[in-house]
């Protein structure tokens, strides 16, 4: 009798992607045959407790080791997902389409290799790749038939990204402990943000005003018949005396040029009409996302890419970390068929928009973020179903990115622009002008309409009348001439808008690391936003001046960002990680082993109140930033430790109940509001704050009197 053994092998696919959300939108396209589960997350990391990196001498070039470990809390999971791929065929990982996505599905299959391989007679089973850009039943099949093996370029960038980020925070931060106070970090790229910040305060303190002023003329076409005095006015401005560009700095220039424009003779010089276009924005990316949602949301970084992971993992959108403008054909197709259906064939833009990434570092050729579904005419019907999964801010995000789609392949928005120069002849020669625009053909500004252009040149107002009908050499009357002072105003502090661009253009930082690095300094008490501007406290400038003294390549701008370059050069196979490791770290231990030998302890500064310390009566009370903000403390810390909150008052009474101080507050999660001190007998509150109608009053009356001076 012979005896005949058949081996069976498994015929299951384990699909691992990192949340449970994009698990069960697989689970709903991917039939039997396919299990999908979740990472969590990261599951592989550095070790929290030590430094995790052994560097050892190879010839003439410096290897590194990284240690790596199952991250805090995933054991569970990583156990879960070994038993599971005992019965698997194909092990499928399908993480995100970018550096970290791909490096976490490194770290998984390193993780579960040899997992499954039991006995003679069982094949070991396959690790395969798969990627797509957005969560839609077309793209996962698509994708499930072309498989590729781990792109381990990609993985070094990021192991280069995490271990560079590994050697500044672990080696810095303790130095920090040492030389200012306990802690304290330091970040490879969030000490750069820190100084984008502190060096732009600086700026402002150091800003010297300069006056200028600026002369307005009313005049008026008098060769018609009007019915009403105010017609056939208009308003323009000086801009040159005797041919040269009228620069006046001081009240003594300007009074003779009243006075000689106001018994001048005036006419039309020049009259000149052309038509202008202005074509639509290009589609979100990123960085751009984040801006719009900051200036028209105000939103912070960290929630824009949280609702975006929401649509993004929902199936709505696209991929949402991308530097790329780039839009997959069969897109711009589907959704320039729908826009002559919606508004009409004249909004539709001739011919199809391409958009050019302005970096050749964009994420591994991403698209740029869209909606997933092009052929929806309207997308109410998306917009309810996104209220309905994920609530209304996701809702208005979506909208967002659909209108900014879909504008980017309407027509132009049309618009006839008018400039009128007038010359006035008096004891000199002056030339005035005024630009107005009206408006022709919204073009994608259907999408928006809201009015956008205005009159340029004349004193702007609730209501800017058209520009009168007038023809050069028409002769023209001067009903009033009004001279305005002015001051040049100091750079304004940065709002997250204005920070994510700048450090956009800088090179600083990634698509996906825009929000981790803006939240980070907050947390850190580095920085805090008030009134949706970025303040550095008192620890964030001493921890900058420290590190621009001692470490000025670190937080060099153009150093940061050829790292940044380094790291792309890795991801595009042109440069191996380790060296590039090896370069920064001999240098950066040197001078860390000398900083730390020979520079001097640094203080943080400390506001005084004048009020003496109420538990020891010998100090002073004086206040202080701690980890949590600012609270008050003794002078005489550490022989005293009485330490008491801080009451911020800006200087005006509740608007509601009048009897308690407007106060600056904070809540639980750190974010400054304003609220009455009187809480909870009075519970006014308000994110803005309020405007001070008496102090108002008061600078405006002096103004005037300045001006009558």
């Amino acid at each position: 009798v012979t005896c005949v053994t058949y081996v069976t092998f498994p015929t299951m696919n384990l699909v691992l992607v990192e949340s449970p959300t994009k698990a069960k939108m697989l689970s709903r396209f991917l039939g039997e045959g396919f299990k999908v589960e979740s990472t969590m997350g990261h599951v592989r990391d550095l070790p929290q407790k030590k430094f995790g990196l052994a560097f050892t001498k190879v010839g003439d070039r410096l290897d590194v080791d990284p240690e790596y470990e199952i991250s805090e809390g995933k054991n569970d999971r990583v156990k879960t997902l070994r038993s599971l791929s005992l019965s698997a065929a194909k092990i499928i990982l399908a993480t995100d389409p970018d550096r970290e996505g791909e490096a976490i599905a490194f770290h998984v299959a390193e993780l579960l290799k040899g997992e499954g391989i039991r006995d003679k007679g069982q094949r070991p089973r396959e690790f395969r790749r798969v990627v797509f850009h957005q969560i839609t039943k077309d793209a996962i099949l698509d994708a499930m038939k072309h498989h590729r093996d781990i792109d381990m370029n990609l993985v070094n960038a990021q192991q280069a990204r995490r271990v560079l980020d590994r050697i500044v925070g672990y080696k810095l931060s303790p130095l920090l402990w040492k030389k200012i106070r306990r802690g304290l970090s330091a970040g490879r790229v969030q000490s750069v943000a820190v100084r984008m910040i502190v060096e732009r305060e600086k700026e402002i303190e150091a800003f010297i005003p300069e006056e200028y002023w600026e002369v307005f003329v009313k005049v008026q076409e008098s060769t018609r018949k009007y019915k009403k005095v105010q017609e056939g006015e208009f308003i323009v401005k000086l801009v040159e005396v005797e041919g040269k560009k009228a620069r006046l700095s001081k009240k003594d220039q300007v009074d003779p040029i009243v006075t000689d424009l106001t018994t001048a003779k005036y006419s039309v010089k020049d009259v000149l009409k052309k038509e202008l276009r202005r074509g639509p924005f290009p589609p979100f990316t990123t960085s751009t996302m984040q801006q719009a949602a900051s200036r028209i949301f105000r939103w912070s970084g960290k929630k824009t890419m949280s609702m975006a992971q929401q649509l993004y993992e929902h199936g709505f959108i696209t991929y949402h970390r991308t530097d790329s403008l780039n839009v997959a054909s069969e897109a711009i197709d589907g959704v320039r068929k729908i826009i002559p259906i919606r508004f009409g064939q004249e909004y539709l833009s001739p011919t199809a928009r391409y958009y050019k990434t302005k970096s050749l570092s964009a994420q591994e050729a991403h698209e740029a973020i869209r909606v997933t579904n092009v052929a929806n005419i309207d997308n109410s019907m998306e917009m309810e179903t996104a209220i309905g999964k994920m609530g209304h801010d996701a809702a208005r995000l979506y909208q967002l990115i659909w209108k900014r789609f879909v504008g980017s392949q309407m027509a132009d928005q049309v618009y006839d622009q008018t400039t009128i120069t007038v010359t006035a002849q008096g004891s000199k020669i002056y030339l005035l002008s005024v630009s107005g625009q009206v408006e022709k053909f919204l073009g994608w500004r259907m999408l928006y309409k809201g009015p956008t252009l205005s009159t340029q040149g004349q004193t702007l107002s609730e209501s800017e009348p058209e520009l009168p009908q007038v023809s050069p050499k028409d002769s023209l009357s001067c009903t009033e001439v009004k001279p305005e002072q002015h001051f040049t105003q100091p750079p304004a502090c940065y709002t997250e808008a204005m920070l994510i661009k700048a450090l956009e253009t800088y090179g600083i930082g990634r698509p996906s690391t825009y929000a981790p690095i803006i939240s980070t300094i907050q947390d850190r008490g580095y920085v805090e936003k008030i009134e949706g501007r970025f303040k550095s406290s008192a620890v964030g400038v001493v921890v900058n001046d420290f590190l621009v003294e001692h470490f000025p390549k670190i937080v060099d701008y153009d150093f940061t960002k050829g790292m940044e370059d380094d790291l792309d050069n890795i991801a595009n196979g042109n440069k191996k990680w380790k060296d590039v490791i090896g370069l920064f770290w001999e240098p950066f231990e040197k001078l860390l082993a000398n900083v730390e030998e020979k520079a001097e302890r640094k203080k943080i500064p400390v506001e005084e109140t004048g009020e003496t310390c109420p538990d020891c009566k010998q100090g002073m009370q004086v206040i202080r930033t701690g980890r949590f903000g600012r609270f008050l403390s003794c002078s005489r810390f550490p022989s005293c430790k009485w330490t008491g909150k801080l009451i911020e008052k800006i200087g005006m009474k509740c608007p509601d109940c009048k009897d308690g101080d407007v106060v600056l507050k904070k809540t639980r999660k750190g974010k400054s509001f304003y609220g009455c001190s009187r809480y909870p007998d009075c519970k006014w509150a308000s994110w803005r704050k309020p405007k001070n109608n008496e102090q108002e009053t008061k600078n405006k009356e002096q103004k005037t009197e300045n001006n009558e001076q």
